[in-house]
């Protein structure tokens, strides 16, 4: 028997996935919650074999509790199991460890599938999802850099021209209040400690050219 717990906010829709899954012979549904923290907690305790885990709820989200029952149970297999395949959800699901990636327009027979595999260790990831995926290894990982909004970026830049906040903000047409601002924010997602740093930065990644 494959042990399953079902974590998703949605009453109708766990409800749902869990009538299905007492159909199948070789499913035992384990337990069920209706939140990130709740499932966690439920999963440590209950330590079921695989987890069908939605991302978007209240008390904890999929991402925080995936993150934290890997950390504890490594050998469960969550499949994470959502409306949303964008990159603020889909990379760090898989960085926090989600084994397979399902979107809920898939059929009942593809979730029970994917339940299949992930207890044989074999991951399923949905098509869109995988194509994403692809997309990013190509592209290589992503530079701090890509962080900054447009005007981030313009204030960097003259940071890395050596201009001043005075400077910058005549310029650009912003208050000098603004410019700080934006200034704090920039070494913050720069990760560095000061606009000597954020300079070093700029000629470092050839952003002037």
């Amino acid at each position: 028997m494959i042990r399953v717990a079902v974590v998703d906010d949605h009453e109708i829709v766990r409800k749902g996935i869990i009538a299905y899954l007492q159909t199948d012979e070789e499913i035992e549904v384990v337990g069920q919650a209706a939140s990130g923290n709740a499932g966690a907690e439920l999963i440590l305790k209950t330590r079921p074999d695989v987890v069908l885990m939605d991302l978007m709820m209240e008390d904890g989200n999929g991402i925080d509790a995936t993150k934290q029952i890997m950390q504890s149970y490594p050998s469960c297999k969550i499949i994470i199991l959502t409306s949303y395949y964008d990159d603020e959800q889909l990379f760090p699901s898989i960085e926090a460890g989600a084994f397979s990636y399902l979107l809920k327009t898939s059929s009942a027979d593809e979730i029970v599938a994917a339940i299949k595999k992930a207890a044989q260790g074999q991951t399923m990831i949905e098509a869109k999802v995988a194509n994403k995926m692809v997309s990013r290894f190509r592209q290589g990982p992503k530079a701090l850099h890509d962080d900054l909004t447009e005007r981030e970026m313009e204030v960097l830049l003259c940071i890395g021209n050596g201009m001043t906040n005075q400077e910058i903000s005549d310029k650009l047409f912003i208050g000098i209040k603004t410019v700080k601002t934006h200034v704090s924010n920039i070494l913050s997602k720069l990760q560095v400690n000061d606009r000597t740093q954020a300079a070093v930065y700029v000629h470092r990644n050839h952003l002037l050219q």
